[in-house]
């Protein structure tokens, strides 16, 4: 990929504006030969194929499964192999958390374990928000301290929370505790080297109090721990690409990814159409809007194949009020693929749309996997998607003589 130095030799500042919606989760495999995306009816995804250019990206490299984390890192424009972000750390900047440079920060679900310790659901259900702020304070109310460490525990939506430990001798070198697999038992928090043992022993001892206090509370009567990191450091959009970028993210760690590099959170409910008026609302005072659609993948992850064809088909009809706002490139594309069928994160590269003025149109007919593939971008990572946003909006200085 591009040195940062030379991001922030080559870029300037020109007042063009940039949107990249990413549907999280996109890319599909078929059911009945066809996936979600082919099954849709979107007809304005598919017009704005006709005029665009597309590909498909691998979001780390090929045959790599990749978290949210570095997918979406890898959209931004940053090395994702460079910046393995702990998903804790997002978690708490989503929620707008005060992390101290020392703090360890985990993401956590909510879920599901039996008499025997298998975990049954590792979201419990997908409890609601409500729910989880009930349990949330419950804890909080439980659980201060843990030794010498402070503890504070702060609710996400539906299943997700988060964790932060404060105190004196904590590293993040340490291992999770869930299995990301239902079926199995959780696993023990360990640490990678010595640095990490006081913390591997606070987590453990958390995890232990959490399932003694919610044992009679099925079906959130466990929690599984991942993504415990402590706060990186990574350059913001506008020192390396000179952006004023923006995210419109209704779920605290897409927020939390945004903020993390320089992103302005706007505020946003859920629904879609919420999204698309934040956007509406603050188009005068940014040049890079990040908008997250997450359903798609959540109906990935639930292996609901219907219920993402629905997402895609209500995201299809708010394309036209996007395009009355005349961005100078609009991107459309995904973090990752989430197939249905296996009902998690996949390797398979994410289809891939970007429109402006200076684009050169294909082959492709229809925003799909099988359409793309026909793109003039073909197979490519997606960390030169930023490159690509950057060209066609002519933020990018010639380079060399």
């Amino acid at each position: 990929m591009i040195p940062e130095s030379m991001y922030r030799e080559l870029s300037i500042q020109n007042g063009k504006k940039i949107v990249l919606l990413v549907m999280d989760g996109i890319g599909d495999l078929p059911r009945n030969d066809k996936t979600p995306l082919e099954k849709a009816r979107t007809p304005n995804l598919d017009r704005l194929a006709k005029e665009s250019i597309t590909g498909l990206t691998y979001p780390v490299s090929m045959g790599i499964t990749p978290g949210s984390g570095p997918a979406h890192i890898s959209l931004f424009g940053y090395d994702p192999m460079k910046y393995n972000i702990g998903r804790g750390i997002l978690e708490a900047l989503g929620i707008d958390f005060e992390i101290g440079k020392k703090d360890i920060a985990s993401r956590a679900n909510f879920a599901t374990i039996e008499a025997d310790g298998i975990i049954s659901d590792r979201r419990a259900g997908r409890i609601a928000t409500e729910k989880n702020q009930e349990i949330c304070s419950y804890l909080s109310s439980k659980i201060k301290h843990i030794d010498d460490v402070d503890v504070f525990i702060r609710s996400g939506k539906e299943h997700r929370f988060v964790v932060v430990f404060r105190g004196h001798g904590l590293d993040d070198s340490v291992t999770d505790t869930d299995p990301q697999q239902i079926g199995h038992k959780p696993m023990e928090c360990k640490s990678t080297d010595k640095q990490g043992e006081k913390t591997a022993r606070i987590i453990n001892e958390f995890v232990k109090r959490v399932a003694s206090l919610l044992k009679s509370h099925k079906p959130a009567n466990f929690s599984l721990l991942r993504g415990i990191a402590r706060y990186p450091d990574i350059p913001s959009m506008e020192d390396l690409f000179k952006l004023s970028p923006a995210a419109i993210a209704p779920y605290p760690m897409y927020r939390g990814l945004a903020r993390l590099v320089g992103m302005k959170i706007l505020p946003t409910e859920s629904d879609t159409s919420s999204e698309i008026h934040s956007l509406q609302e603050n188009w005068s005072a940014f040049d890079f809007f990040y908008i997250h659609i997450k359903k798609t993948d959540s109906y990935g992850e639930d292996g609901n194949f219907e219920k993402k064809v629905s997402t895609i088909e209500e995201v299809d009809g708010h394309i036209p009020s996007i395009e009355e706002l005349k961005p100078d490139c609009f991107v459309i594309t995904g973090d990752h693929s989430t197939p249905c069928m296996m009902k998690a994160h996949s390797w398979h590269p994410v289809p891939f749309l970007l429109f402006s003025p200076y684009v050169r149109k294909d082959l492709s007919r229809a925003f799909t996997e099988s359409e793309c593939a026909k793109g003039v971008l073909g197979n490519f990572a997606a960390v030169n998607a930023m490159t690509l946003m950057l060209a066609h909006t002519l933020k990018l200085k010639k380079y060399g003589a």
